[in-house]
């Protein structure tokens, strides 16, 4: 017993140890909302001298998710610093996954600001570089910005099973999710008045909700820059895209990204990797990372 309790507080000291660098981070956004960060600097490393990848989560998802948690873990493990961040979702000091009951103000494209302000807030700490690195729908508004803003501290970008979308298979995802056209609500939506709270609607992952007209608009309009592999030719740093072998979720990211032939832009895929990766598959996704991170 007495060794099972050393055992104990011998592993509980080494998650301590682990966490000693970890920092919660705040920036105040233009509109006066408040977002969190975790800020994770891996031993004897320092943003001034060695950079980090800024970490964007998920549709509807948080900083601490267990993808995310466990890449800033294993990411310091391999000496890179990571910043996760909790976009908004137009939520002040928002944590953990989005709640469906809270009505949804927020937009697709709101991500863009907030992730140019983390940016800045990077270089006032004195962060040497920046490695843009998203996951899903993350990594789709991290290429998107990547895409549309030149910024020269970041360095690169990782895409981590990035969305992609054509309008036939979002109509048919709706379809099938709540057996309802995408068609005519969306022209409801968009008929609206901009700022009109309509409630009963089904919304991304969150049915029967209450959401702002021109934030429904703002998810489903057609918009080919939705189609992540579309966006890459218009990005100017190097670029890692990663894919699960077993991803359920975006299973057509392979068939679309041999169609794309830029020289920057590099293509890997986990086997036996869900869209989550989780397990092994995470050690091999932070594996790929450092070394696309390293130039090896």
């Amino acid at each position: 017993m007495h060794k099972l309790i050393c055992s104990l507080l011998a592993g509980l000291w080494l998650v301590s140890a682990g966490q000693v660098h970890a920092e919660e981070v705040s920036l105040k956004l233009p509109n006066g909302l408040t977002a969190f960060g975790s800020l994770d600097l891996a031993d004897g490393k320092s943003l001034k001298e060695d950079g980090v990848v800024l970490f964007v989560h998920g549709t509807l998802a948080h900083k601490d998710m267990a993808l995310v948690a466990a890449q800033r873990s294993l990411l310091n493990e391999r000496e890179i610093n990571v910043l996760a961040i909790n976009l908004s979702l137009g939520l002040d000091k928002r944590t953990g996954m989005y709640d469906c009951a809270v009505p949804h103000t927020h937009k697709h494209s709101d991500a863009m600001d907030e992730i140019a302000g983390w940016i800045d807030w990077l270089k006032e700490q004195g962060s040497s570089t920046i490695i843009l690195t998203g996951h899903s729908r993350g990594a789709n508004q991290v290429a998107w910005f990547a895409a549309e803003r030149d910024v020269s501290a970041v360095e690169k970008i990782v895409l981590i099973a990035p969305q992609t979308w054509e309008e036939g298979k979002e109509k048919a995802s709706y379809k099938k999710r709540y057996n309802k056209d995408l068609t005519p609500i969306l022209k409801e939506m968009t008929e609206a008045k901009s700022d009109e709270m309509k409630s009963g609607v089904d919304f991304i992952y969150c049915a029967d909700t209450t959401v702002k007209a021109d934030s429904f608009v703002n998810y489903y309009t057609p918009d080919q820059r939705f189609n992540t592999p579309d966006l890459l030719a218009k990005i100017n740093k190097p670029v890692l895209v990663i894919a699960g072998s077993a991803d359920q979720v975006v299973s057509d990211l392979p068939e679309k990204m041999a169609k794309v032939k830029q020289d920057h832009v590099h293509f890997q895929t986990i086997e036996d990797a869900g869209h989550m990766f989780i397990d092994f598959a995470g050690e091999d996704l932070a594996d790929a990372i450092a070394e696309f991170l390293h130039g090896t």
